[in-house]
């Protein structure tokens, strides 16, 4: 049976040899190695990097998922296992689930012939990018699960804490940008040009106005510029400018409502000053949705296994692609307290590694009760 210092070890292991989004080639070697030391089957599916692990027997199944990628951020904490690929770090701990879920893995494996039913144990990749789930789902290793159930740490819980709510507990994460082409011109003949830059102050003015005028005072979304640029000197009026930013939302009829809106300005300020505007709008992943009853059950089972539980009154602003699968799956995606100064995908992140002592036992308790339900 590994012990919490096989835990560890795996998590170090992971977090000093850090892969970026659809490139965990090695880390996808590193699991399979793992698993195989303890005779855990892989599912033969059409992933180049993550992997589908099983265990049991029967017809009915759950799922227990983890992510597996890094982020493209220089580590500024100092260990003996620090990030030895530059310009990569677990600065979202995603090292931290997979240790946990392999610790899952292995322990479901020992009692294998007491389940009732198979456990498939989800290694992903790609969530940073939002579609690393929907990959997995599209496979059809899924279909029929009769649960699927995830963790994220969370740096402002302590350890031993543990959070979730029912129904919506994450906002979809949207992409949107703003490609403005004028025509440039010396500074002191305006006239013979068309200026992006008065077309730039207009748009970012009415896109901040999409949420306070558009939407009720008891709705909720964001609607966020991240990204300007126009022009490179003091005397020349530019040719183009460029806006990108970011819409977090709960509900899909706001979501439709801001794209639309972000179109209509787009297309309304080309024709009132004569510019072209490219709007792109990118849909990455959806609002995480827990299945009520099985929010019931976590709640349960984290008691059960010694987490001080709370209920959360609202959801999260943050992006979490699970939605691949909560969307399409019965599912419940929860919060534990991994206790980090800085939060995540800070390049300071550096979470309490005692959050491994009760993840696996939250999983392996939680397997057991759905696959003996009727």
């Amino acid at each position: 049976m590994p012990q919490y210092e096989d835990y560890i070890n795996w998590r170090r292991t992971f977090h000093q040899y850090p892969e970026l989004s659809d490139a965990e080639y090695e880390t996808t070697k590193r699991i399979k190695r793992i698993l195989a030391s303890y005779d855990i089957k892989v599912l033969d599916l059409p992933l180049e990097t993550g992997l589908v692990a099983e265990v049991g027997q029967g017809d009915q199944f759950v799922a227990v998922r983890t992510d597996i990628d890094a982020l493209p951020i220089d580590e500024q904490v100092k260990h003996e296992f620090t990030s030895t690929n530059e310009g990569a770090m677990h600065a979202c701990g995603h090292d931290i689930h997979m240790a946990s879920v392999l610790g899952v893995a292995v322990r479901l494996k020992e009692i294998e012939n007491q389940l009732n039913g198979r456990v498939r144990i989800i290694f992903q990749a790609a969530e940073e990018l939002g579609y690393g789930a929907v990959k997995v789902a599209n496979t059809g290793a899924i279909d029929g699960a009769k649960a699927v159930l995830s963790y994220h740490n969370y740096p402002t819980l302590d350890i031993g804490e543990f959070a979730v709510k029912s129904g919506v507990i994450t906002s979809s994460v949207d992409r949107f940008e703003f490609k403005i082409k004028g025509k440039g011109a010396h500074a002191a003949k305006p006239e013979q040009g068309k200026d992006p830059m008065i077309v730039l102050g207009q748009l970012i003015n009415s896109v901040q106005s999409i949420v306070s005028r558009n939407l009720s005072a008891f709705d909720n979304a964001v609607v966020t510029i991240g990204e300007v640029s126009c022009g490179n000197t003091w005397n020349v009026i530019a040719d183009e400018a460029y806006v990108q930013g970011t819409v977090r939302s709960f509900d899909e009829d706001k979501r439709v409502l801001i794209e639309e809106r972000l179109r209509a300005i787009g297309s309304g300020l080309a024709e009132v000053f004569g510019v072209d505007i490219e709007t792109s709008y990118h849909r990455l992943p959806g609002a995480v949705v827990n299945d009520e009853q099985l929010t019931n059950d976590a709640i349960a089972i984290a008691k059960e296994v010694g987490y001080n539980v709370s209920v959360m009154d609202k959801p999260l602003t943050i992006g979490e692609d699970f939605s691949g699968f909560s969307n399409k799956y019965p599912s419940v995606f929860v919060f534990i307290g991994s206790n980090s100064e800085y939060d995540l995908h800070h390049p300071k992140y550096d979470p309490d590694e005692r959050i491994l002592e009760k993840v696996p036992d939250y999983f392996v308790t939680f397997v057991q009760k759905l696959l003996n339900e009727n």
